[in-house]
């Protein structure tokens, strides 16, 4: 049998759509109730979901009195506050297409994203960086705006540009990866797949409100669901998480494993409103994901997804992921594992594929139609990642393609050394990585964080006993920290430069 799951389609989108009524699509029939809290210790700012459907609403009254048309891109430069996500859905819901961005780039970065992209306006907090834009709207500006007159909801083809975010460009230079409105429709997938969320939800999540897997699983999805979103305050420690998870009765909590990977060093927790953890980003350790379980008693549900197309594999409260797996593709999903000539066959290692037809792929790298066109092999949308899928849909990770690391003649994934490493005690993260030792020849080192160096013969020793010969590394290296990125992913390509054997 083929690596391919495909238990049938998602319901359709509905013509016509908005993204933003949809995210906000029980504002009027919950009024009162909390949408958002912004949690400051144990005080907190409340926005109800009317307040928060009139600042959004008034937002886009205020974009077009600007002058800005529907269609037009704006240039999202904001930080870390409640006014990311109101802009962003503000200016979708006038029909504009908002890009948000990281806070953290610089000037040139958003000289060349200007010259891309050629936005109308840019939506600006005087303290972030940002290139030269005839048309700054500041976010003073922004603010007054909540107290206008609501815009009428621009509705139309689902299939139409909603929204565009870069990718990390891990892989060399970021692409802006363009949306239609019909991704957020497709999340609906995740509610039951990965998330378990309810109306009766107070879902917290640890990211900052302008970081694209806050905004997606921290806010937008709650509110979709009619669910309460808890957001820490700016420069919120993350060990002040297990405080706010209880004193707010938190019953999800969202995070990426380096969260985790901080907070979870003081032992058990007492969290009696809590359901589960919800964890993407990076990959979740075997060894994390047992401190978890140890100090809560509750689960903890891995997604896999990409700017691309958010997450479309996943374990559940519903479907937990056997040992090894990420989980496997949420219903209404048709993935598949491919190699050269198409789909492997099952337990054989190939490219994570998702079909075309699936609503929340995007449209295009915008402007980049040879980028686009690279990324298919026939219908399948090709992730550049490695896995294997199980007779049961179950899918293992291997790591990026571009990740993958050969040694003697063999093609090892770093997930597999690094999962089997983290289980050392004396260990608290690990990194792999193929480093060049003289000219064309390369061997496997493993880069660690932890209290103390530790004797190179014990570790390899520890990786004898769960790696085959040609897995194991040859070189470890003590680091007081491993390479990150902006997202906080590990950065294995970093890695070589770090290597002193």
């Amino acid at each position: 049998m083929l690596s391919i799951f495909d238990q049938g389609p998602f319901a359709p989108c509905p013509a016509p759509f908005n993204l933003a009524a949809h995210v906000l699509r029980h504002a009027a029939r919950l009024g009162s109730k909390t949408a958002l809290s912004v949690l400051d210790g144990a005080a907190c700012e409340d926005w109800s979901y009317a307040r928060l459907e009139a600042a959004v609403r008034g937002t886009g009254t205020g974009l077009l009195a600007a002058g800005l048309q529907p269609g037009d891109i704006v240039l999202m430069r904001l930080g870390n506050t409640v006014e990311f996500p109101i802009a962003y859905l503000g200016a979708i819901a006038a029909g504009l297409v908002p890009v948000p961005t990281s806070a953290q780039l610089t000037v040139p970065e958003t000289a060349r994203m200007i010259a891309d992209l050629n936005p109308a306006a840019v939506l600006r907090d005087p303290s972030v960086a940002c290139a030269s834009h005839p048309l700054q709207i500041s976010t003073a500006d922004l603010l007054k705006m909540h107290a206008l007159p609501p815009c009428e909801y621009a509705f139309g083809d689902p299939e139409r540009l909603a929204y565009v975010v870069y990718t990390s460009g891990t892989s060399g230079n970021p692409r802006a990866v363009a949306h239609a409105h019909r991704a957020v429709w497709a999340r609906q997938m995740m509610v039951d797949g990965w998330y378990g969320l309810t109306e009766g939800d107070r879902l917290l999540h640890a990211g900052a409100f302008n970081w694209t897997y806050t905004l997606g699983t921290g806010l937008m999805d709650p509110w979709a669901a009619g669910a309460t979103a808890l957001i820490p305050a700016p420069g919120t420690p993350p060990e002040k998480l297990p405080a706010l998870l209880r004193e707010h009765r938190a019953t999800i909590f969202a995070a990426a494993p380096g969260v985790y990977r901080k907070f979870l060093r003081g032992g058990r927790l007492e969290l009696p409103a809590l359901r589960h953890g919800l964890c993407a980003g990076e990959k979740l350790s075997a060894t994390l994901h047992e401190a978890w379980s140890d100090a809560t008693g509750c689960g903890l549900y891995e997604a896999f997804g990409m700017s691309e197309c958010s997450t479309f594999i996943s374990s559940s409260p519903s479907a937990p992921a056997r040992e090894g797996t990420l989980g496997q593709p949420q219903n209404g999903r048709k993935v598949a594992i491919m190699g050269p000539e198409g789909p492997v066959p099952l337990g054989e290692e190939g490219t994570i594929a998702i079909h075309r037809s699936d609503p929340g792929l995007m449209r295009e790298y915008l402007g980049a139609p040879e980028d686009t066109a690279v990324r298919y092999q026939g219908d399948w949308f090709l992730t550049g990642d490695q896995g294997a899928m199980s007779k049961d849909g179950q899918i293992r990770y291997l790591g990026r393609s571009d990740d993958m690391m050969n040694a003697g003649g063999y093609r090892v994934s770093p997930i597999e050394v690094e999962t089997a490493l983290a289980a050392h005690p004396g260990i608290t993260q690990a990194g792999a990585a193929a480093v060049e030792v003289k000219a064309d020849t390369y061997i496997i080192a493993a880069f660690y964080t932890g209290p103390e160096e530790l004797n190179a013969a014990d570790l390899g020793a520890f990786a004898s006993e769960r790696l085959a010969r040609y897995k194991q590394p040859r070189a470890f290296v003590h680091l007081d920290a491993l390479p990150t990125g902006g997202n906080g992913k590990l950065l294995r390509r970093a890695l070589p430069a770090l290597f002193k054997g």
